[in-house]
């Protein structure tokens, strides 16, 4: 029965761990680059620099760049489309395979909201500006089927991160600004899993053989129940940066987002135990919790006019993806159940983007992306079938008048085709190997509005 120990931890661990490992975000990891929709059609190129209400979040000190008190509103719906195919089997046993199919599109259309206000102080403070966002720079969603060949690795993922920023700018001189911001930063988590009960009885028997005699009452995927897990927390973190514009045509923008540390709370809840196992106090609801750090970002961006109607732009950026090294699982009494190892690795942003005014009332845009992930293919997992990706998108602004203007943008996300290739771990409680790849693509579509007063 020692096995079944380590089912329970690692329960608890690939649930926690899952609020990392999922892939319906819109860059790498679970990063989200959806505050503005101005800029998702430029794929991000000269997000510092710009004359758009999300930079309170981004770049306190772009909000220099508006003149009056400025509301806007953003929504994208991310579409993630994915294909699995693969199988494996039970304890490395060629001749015993999972049984499911390929799980299904994983991702459905999920909306991320973001909204944001500048108002720039009059009279004596006529330098300062303060700004508030409320935003998701974090957060996936996916769900495979119920019955999929991966089940005891992921069948659904939920979790939203909202982030509270009030930010203030002050203008040093022409052309040169300073900013920082507050951040208060909301992440929930609700996962599930399949648990292989049959597995873990008759692995844990005393006779591991006793999963390959069809004569054992006990066989693997025949007594599968269910694992979820709910948690929650609070924290804070700061955003700083800086604009320098030299020139009326030259714009050059830094900022440094801090990382957020988490300790998740919630509740561990497990269905269909067998009779067998009903009174063991290692499959009880109960507490549970982990430690969760969203990675630091520094960007910089660049904006040059090349003409009076005509603008390039470019934007780098770099993730601190690796705060995320492991996971350390604790009961709440504070006794370690399981650490989760996962390594990933710092990542890289690049792109390229261009402004044209079309007319007064109509500008139009385009960018080109590169976005390097931050897994490896040892262990990357189902929950975040993520590779380095490719970002196209189109965009135009309707300047309806002085005070309104509307936004709408296009982006179409690449991945190359990640694989995975999962061996069964006991010290996780993981009793099959899982293995195949994956094909997809994501599509993105947002709207906003600017109102200017």
């Amino acid at each position: 029965m020692g096995n079944n120990r380590t089912i329970r931890a690692s329960a608890l661990a690939l649930a926690v761990l899952g609020t990392l490992f999922v892939g319906q975000a819109a860059a790498s990891g679970f990063q989200l680059r959806e505050q503005s929709v101005k800029n998702l059609g430029k794929s991000n190129a000269g997000s510092l620099v710009g004359k758009d209400a999300s930079v309170v979040s981004l770049n306190p000190a772009a909000m220099v760049n508006l003149d009056k008190n400025t509301f806007q509103a953003d929504m994208t719906v991310i579409n993630l489309n994915a294909k699995f195919t693969g199988g494996g089997t039970i304890l490395n046993n060629p001749g015993a395979p999972l049984t499911g199919g390929n799980g299904g599109d994983p991702g459905d259309p999920t909306p991320v909201p973001n909204m944001s206000a500048v108002f720039p102080m009059q009279g004596a403070l006529e330098k300062l500006y303060l700004g508030v966002s409320l935003g998701a720079p974090f957060g996936l969603a996916t769900k495979y089927d119920q019955g999929w060949v991966g089940r005891y690795r992921a069948i659904e993922s939920d979790v939203k991160t909202m982030d509270l920023t009030l930010s203030a700018a002050l203008k040093l001189s022409d052309g040169v600004s300073i900013g920082a911001g507050f951040i208060w930063e909301r992440a929930e988590a609700t996962l599930t899993k399949a648990i292989d009960f049959g597995t873990a009885i008759c692995a844990g028997s005393g006779n591991p053989a006793n999963c390959f005699n069809p004569a054992y009452p006990f066989q693997p995927q025949a007594l599968d129940g269910g694992f979820k897990v709910k948690g929650a927390d609070n924290s804070i973190g700061y955003v700083v940066g800086a604009q320098l514009a030299p020139t009326d045509r030259l714009a050059i923008g830094v900022s440094y987002r801090s990382e957020i540390k988490h300790e998740l709370k919630g509740s561990l809840y497990f269905t269909g135990v067998p009779a067998l196992l009903g009174s063991d106090p290692r499959f009880v609801d109960g507490p549970g919790g982990a430690r969760l750090v969203t990675p630091s970002v520094t960007t910089v961006s660049v904006k040059y006019a090349v003409a009076d109607n005509f603008r390039v732009l470019a934007d780098y950026q770099y993730t601190g993806w690796d705060s995320l090294q492991d996971v350390t699982i604790k009961r709440s009494n504070g006794t370690i159940v399981g650490s989760e190892p996962f390594h990933w690795s710092n990542t890289h942003f690049y792109s390229l983007g261009a402004e044209y005014d079309l007319s007064p009332a109509l500008t139009l845009r385009g960018g080109i992306g590169k976005d390097k992930t931050p897994t490896h293919d040892t262990y990357r997992t189902p929950r975040l079938p993520d590779n380095n990706r490719t970002l196209l998108s189109l965009g135009a602004t309707w300047n309806f008048s002085d005070a309104l203007s509307f936004d709408a943008a296009y982006q179409r996300i690449d991945i190359d085709s990640p694989s995975i290739n999962l061996p069964v771990d006991a010290a996780a409680g993981n009793t099959s190997t899982l293995a195949g790849w994956y094909s997809g693509h994501a599509d993105l579509i947002g709207v906003s509005m600017q109102y200017r007063f």
